[in-house]
This record gives C-alpha cells, sequence and structure tokens, in this order.
C-alpha cells in the first residue's frame, strides 16, 4: 500500500473515531475534550497536507451532507470543528426540515424560533410522543375509571386535570409525573346519568362539571355543578339546570357561569335561553340574585344551540368590530308537520358521547351520493390537496391561507417589542380571599370584550352552524325586585282573565321568524360548515377558534329537518379568525365513505401555542404543529378517542381519553429522559419517515 493511501486510511479512521463515541444511544453528547482528543489526534497524526479531507470545500462538502440521513449527519458532525460548523448549516436544516416532515417549502421559518434546526429538534425530541401512565383502576389501586372516559380538561396553572366518564365520576388528578388522583366525586348520587364535561375556571379555584340527567330515551336534561377544589379538599358549591345536556356550559368570568335551557315553542320550533348564573348558593338573604337572563335566541328546524364557550378578545372594539362590516340576514328554514315518534334504545351503555335530540327524533338512512368532497376554504387549494396521502388519510396537513402566518409573524414582533408586557397573568385569588375580592375581580372581566360562540343549525337538527354573538356591557342584578304585593298579583290576575274574555288571545304565528323576531335577540353572524359538528377548541389567545366536523357529501340537498345528510367517517379540521370572522386554514380529508348521522359522537380537540390535538374514531389521537400544519404523530388506544388536552404550561405534555375505559399520559422523548420514562414505542407513531428519527443525538 501506498504512502498516500496509508494517509488517508489513517485519517478517515481517525475522523469517524469520534461518531463511534456517539453510536450508544444512552451516551448521548459527547463530551468537550473528548471532541478536542479526536481533533487533535488528526491535526497532530504527522501527517502535512494542506488539502485533506477537513479541507474539503463547503459547497461540496454540503453536497454530501444533503444526502445523509438526519441520523449519519449528526454523526459527521462530530468529525471536527469545521465539519461541526458546516453541519449546522441553516439551509441545509431547512431542507432536512422539509424533507423529513413534508413541510411545504413556501412555509418560512416559525416567528421566535432560533433556527431550523431548533425547529427540527423540537419536533423530533419535544413532543408529546412517549406513554409515560396508564391510568385505570388495578389490582394494586382503585384509581382511574370504570366505563367509557369522555372529557379530558386542564387547569390554566397545569398543575391539575379533570377527566369524566360515563361510570359518572368525575375525577381530578395531579398533573406532576406520575400522576395521582386528587379528588373524585360520583354524580350518581344527584340522579346523574354521566359525566360528560368539565372546566376550570380562571383561577382554577373551581370546577365545572357538565352531566346527563337519567330519564327516558327521549330526555335531555341536564346540569352543571360547581366544586370548590382547595389544597386538601373539594366540596359541591351550586347546581345549575342545564337543558339540553349537550349546551355544557361554560365560565363567563372567575365567578360566574353560563347555562342554558330549552323551551318549545311550536312543532319543530324552540327558544335557547342563556343564563348568567352565581357560582355560589347565595345563603345570606333571599333578595340576591343567583341568576339573570342573558340572551334568548330562535331555534328553526329542531335545531338548538349547542355547545357554548366564551372568548375574550382584548383586540375588539368599535374601530374594528368585524361585525359592523357584515350586513347579513340570519338565515331560517321552513317547517314541516312529520311523525317523530319512532323510539331508539337508551344511549347510557352507547359507544361515545351522544348529541341531545338524538334519542327523541327520526333518524335517516340515506342513500350515500356520488359526490363525496367538500369545497376547500379557497379556489387554489385543488393544488395543496394534490399532495400525496397513505392508505388511512393519517397524514393530513392543515393548511393556512397566507394572512395566518402574516398575524402570527405580526404578533410575535409586537410581543417581543413590548417587552413581554402585554402577557395575560393568570389571577389567582388564595383560598380564603374574601367574596367582595372576588366580586371586584369580576367586574374588571366584565369590561373586556367577549363573543359568545356555540354550534347551532337551521336546515337540520343536527349542528352544522357555527354561532356568534358579542357579549357587550352585561349587567347582573344586586337585587332582586320584590315586585307587586300578593294583592296586587290577584287583581292583575283578575283583570287579565276579564280581558282575555272580552279579546281572545291571538298565539303569535311561531313559524314565521319576521312576525316574531322581535321577541329574541339575533344571532350577529353564522358561519356555516355543511357538516356535523362535533367538537370546538379555542387558542390559547382566543385569537383562533378550531372545530372539528363530519362533513356532509358536497351538493347535499336536505328535504327533511329530522334526516340530515349522511357524514363522512373521517373528521376535518376547520379554523377560524375571530379577529376578522372568516375560516382561514382547514385540514380536509378525501373522504370515500359516508355513513347514517345517528353514528356521530362527540370528539373533542385542543390547542395549543405550538400544537393541535384531536381525537377520532379509529382508536387513535393523532398530533400537529399548529405554525407548519404537518402532522406529526398518532397516539393508540383500544377504541373511540374522546377527548385530548394539553398542559397549559407543558406542551411537552398531552392527556387522551378513550372508549377503552383509559386515560393516557403522554410526554416528550426530552420528558421520557428525564424522568426516567421506558419509551414503548408500539403505543405511539411517527408520522415522518423512519430516517429522520434522532433519538440517540442531541442537536
Amino acid at each position: 500500500m501506498s504512502r498516500r493511501n496509508k494517509v488517508k486510511k489513517i485519517k478517515w479512521k481517525l475522523t469517524f473515531k469520534k461518531a463511534r463515541l456517539v453510536s450508544n444511544a444512552n451516551e448521548g453528547v459527547v463530551a468537550d475534550d473528548e471532541f478536542d482528543v479526536c481533533c487533535d489526534a488528526v491535526d497532530n497524526s504527522g501527517f502535512e497536507n494542506d488539502f485533506g479531507w477537513w479541507a474539503l470545500p463547503e459547497p461540496a462538502l454540503l453536497k454530501v451532507f444533503v444526502r445523509l440521513s438526519v441520523y449519519d449527519l449528526l454523526q459527521a458532525s462530530f468529525c471536527c470543528r469545521r465539519w461541526n460548523s458546516i453541519a449546522k448549516d441553516e439551509l441545509l436544516w431547512r431542507h432536512k426540515f422539509q424533507e423529513n416532515f413534508r413541510a411545504s417549502p413556501n412555509i418560512p421559518l416559525k416567528p421566535g424560533a432560533a433556527s431550523w434546526r431548533a425547529e427540527y429538534q423540537r419536533l423530533s425530541m419535544h413532543i408529546p410522543f412517549v406513554q409515560a401512565q396508564r391510568l385505570e383502576p388495578s389490582s394494586e389501586y382503585n384509581h382511574g375509571h370504570t366505563h367509557q372516559v369522555l372529557h379530558v380538561s386542564f387547569s390554566h396553572n397545569g398543575e391539575m386535570f379533570a377527566t369524566c366518564s360515563k361510570d359518572g365520576y368525575v375525577i381530578v388528578w395531579n398533573a406532576q409525573h406520575p400522576c395521582t388522583e386528587k379528588y373524585a366525586h360520583n354524580m350518581k348520587q344527584f340522579s346523574w346519568k354521566y359525566t360528560q364535561y368539565s372546566q376550570f375556571n380562571q383561577s382554577d379555584t373551581l370546577l365545572l362539571v357538565s352531566g346527563v340527567h337519567f330519564g327516558s330515551p327521549q330526555s335531555t336534561s341536564g346540569e352543571i355543578a360547581v366544586f370548590y377544589l382547595g389544597a386538601t379538599e373539594s366540596h359541591l358549591r351550586c347546581r345549575v339546570v342545564n337543558r339540553p345536556y349537550d349546551i355544557f356550559g361554560t365560565w363567563f368570568s372567575d365567578q360566574y357561569l353560563l347555562s342554558g335551557d330549552l323551551h318549545w315553542l311550536a312543532h319543530l320550533v324552540s327558544t335557547s335561553v342563556i343564563w348568567l348564573n352565581k357560582a355560589n348558593q347565595e345563603i345570606d338573604s333571599e333578595h340576591v340574585p343567583i341568576m339573570s337572563q342573558l340572551y334568548k335566541f330562535y331555534n328553526s328546524n329542531a335545531s338548538s344551540v349547542r355547545a357554548i364557550m366564551v372568548a375574550r378578545c382584548p383586540w375588539l372594539d368599535d374601530s374594528n368590530d368585524p361585525l359592523e362590516r357584515i350586513n347579513e340576514s340570519s338565515e331560517t328554514g321552513s317547517a314541516s308537520t312529520i311523525n317523530c315518534s319512532e323510539e331508539v334504545p337508551s344511549t347510557s351503555f352507547a359507544s361515545g358521547n351522544p348529541v341531545s335530540h338524538g334519542a327523541s327524533l327520526r333518524r335517516t338512512r340515506s342513500a350515500t351520493p356520488d359526490n363525496n368532497y367538500l369545497p376547500d376554504i379557497n379556489e387554489h387549494s385543488h393544488a395543496r390537496r394534490s399532495r400525496a396521502r397513505n392508505v388511512q388519510n393519517s397524514d393530513s396537513t392543515i393548511h393556512y391561507l397566507e394572512e395566518y402566518r402574516k398575524d402570527a409573524e405580526a404578533a410575535t414582533n409586537v410581543y417581543f417589542n413590548d417587552g413581554n408586557e402585554n402577557i395575560d397573568v393568570d389571577v389567582e385569588p388564595e383560598a380564603e380571599e374574601i367574596e367582595s375580592v372576588m366580586e371586584v375581580y369580576d367586574e374588571m372581566e366584565n369590561s373586556m370584550p367577549k363573543y359568545l360562540i356555540f354550534s347551532t343549525g337551521s336546515k337540520t337538527f343536527t349542528p352544522h352552524q357555527i354561532g356568534f354573538k358579542r357579549i357587550r356591557s352585561v349587567y347582573f342584578p344586586k337585587k332582586l325586585d320584590p315586585g307587586p304585593t300578593l294583592k296586587e298579583r290577584i287583581a292583575a290576575k283578575r283583570a287579565a282573565q276579564q280581558q282575555q274574555q272580552q279579546n281572545p288571545r291571538n298565539d303569535p304565528d311561531w313559524w314565521d321568524y319576521e312576525s316574531v323576531k322581535d321577541r329574541f335577540d339575533q344571532v350577529d353572524k353564522v358561519i356555516d360548515l355543511h357538516g356535523h359538528i362535533i367538537g370546538m377548541s379555542l387558542s390559547p389567545d382566543h385569537r383562533y377558534l378550531y372545530v372539528n366536523t363530519r362533513p356532509w357529501p358536497k351538493n347535499y340537498n336536505i328535504t327533511n329537518p329530522l334526516e340530515p345528510p349522511p357524514i363522512a367517517q373521517e373528521i376535518d379540521i376547520h379554523v377560524i379568525d375571530l379577529m376578522t370572522l372568516k375560516r382561514v386554514g382547514n385540514m380536509l380529508r378525501a373522504h370515500k365513505a359516508y355513513t347514517p348521522s345517528t353514528e356521530c359522537f362527540f370528539i373533542f380537540l385542543d390547542v395549543c401555542d405550538e400544537y393541535v390535538a384531536s381525537g377520532a374514531e379509529d382508536q387513535h389521537a393523532y398530533l400537529w404543529d399548529r405554525y407548519y400544519g404537518i402532522s406529526l404523530a398518532k397516539f393508540k388506544h383500544a377504541d373511540v378517542v374522546n377527548s385530548v388536552a394539553f398542559n397549559p404550561r407543558d406542551s411537552q405534555m398531552l392527556v387522551t381519553t378513550s372508549d377503552d375505559y383509559t386515560v393516557k399520559v403522554w410526554r416528550s422523548r426530552a420528558q421520557a429522559k428525564t424522568y426516567n420514562i421506558p419509551i414503548d414505542i408500539s403505543e405511539s407513531f411517527e408520522l415522518k419517515p423512519k430516517n429522520c428519527h434522532i433519538s440517540k443525538f442531541s442537536l
């Protein structure tokens, strides 16, 4: 062998000596002193050659690096200082990011991100991926649910989360690893069939729990219970009637909540009343009110207000109110008489969390139309949809309009330029704080502009529209008006009876909305999503609304409001900007099969600053990056995944609940290493090529 070849052989051996030092996954990053020894060994090998491997021109070296897998690229970066520096090239990592995560090359780097390399590391090491715990009853302890788990929600401080189940319990868990049961309340003692929804107030001192009452299959009665959450104990504070049960209820402020009631006016025509309630039962005086009517909406075609939520919109004022630029009339449909006496069995042991009215209205068995896809949000999106999808359509991308990312960049610039002065700090009053201080806090929050958001319908009884009502100045009475005396009431009643005898009462025509609309509050804005709405979630800043739908076929035709079109088996996601009240993004599947609307249940999704997650009926939960829209992972269950929730203070923690009776806690690879959690790759799956797996190395 010639001297030249011997030199080359020795140098390449020394070159990859460093890479072998990190081949063991448990060793992680190589220490700096080992790196220096390896480099010095090459530099002092005794061979003088100014044009050796280390002097390879950077363009040529980048051409080699771009063809390496991320695993091999990281190995090569440990060979010497120059290679390490070149391996951090931004264009190189941008290419790797777009190639391995299948991100669009038109999407710029996320505002506020350090580099493409840092983004690659975040989506590889810091997304929820490892099953840290499986919370279910066992022989060792009796913690967990014994029936289908329908919902999960986190406290604002990230220290607790609550789960609701068909076993009738609501359980509050400690979020620190390992998660343990903190409080449990059996709601069947209040004649509840099951618990279905929960929400913490802003100070995390109260928990709103919504449930379904026992009753006939036709019953839609529900109730809201509010629990006090202390450091060492939890107790019931008040109960509020809620009908229909899938209106859920929500916090209006820290000490006030919204509930609903439903009154039928005529066949297929009803009114939904939204009540503002105090979160405590007044016992000091009978003249102090605990509830006040907020809104009264008109419902046609057997529809009703459902899934109410309140968005806090500090940016909203009269100068930029999108409702001032909207001039459209409310859409109403014609009602028709139909036989609706068909019975269906109770849903207490059915799969999932069903919608109300479902047991009392006749269902459809319509044939599946040929046109089985929905229109996209803009005319240019069909080219985007041409991207290849896998067989199960599990690797779908959330597509956004350009305005979405421009607004994200502008918001990031404002955040940093203002020195973080606009951060919304959660108010956390002490447990012994007096009631007057809580009232002052609520008065302050009441001054903030808000939207009341809910799902509703007009063409059929299933929710297919999103309704928006701007909440302006709300006055809650401090004292009840005692009204007339008993003597005055008796006299007024007799006078009314005499007047009715002289002039028979003419009941209003409830089917003619124009003639009775002055009796109701008008919905400010309605967005029709042309499908069954099964879940909604606000972004942490309440700027964007994410909606889960199961779309109807294209060119659907509804001739009977009690027979809605069939729904797609897959779930679409729509994104609505609350600053403009327009759709700015969606994730549309390639729908191939449709099922009757009877087979539809609530599938909740959740949004944090960085990610979007949703349950699904295919026994998996799914995770997307919120900014890039790319799908990242799916998480395995043994049955329908009903709900997901991120820890609002730690996006590396995700909780999923399922009909398989389990609550699963997922944490990132980085946290798994910190907590010594074994990585079980059989429970979660990456939705990207395998050659980009880099868990053995630190970027």
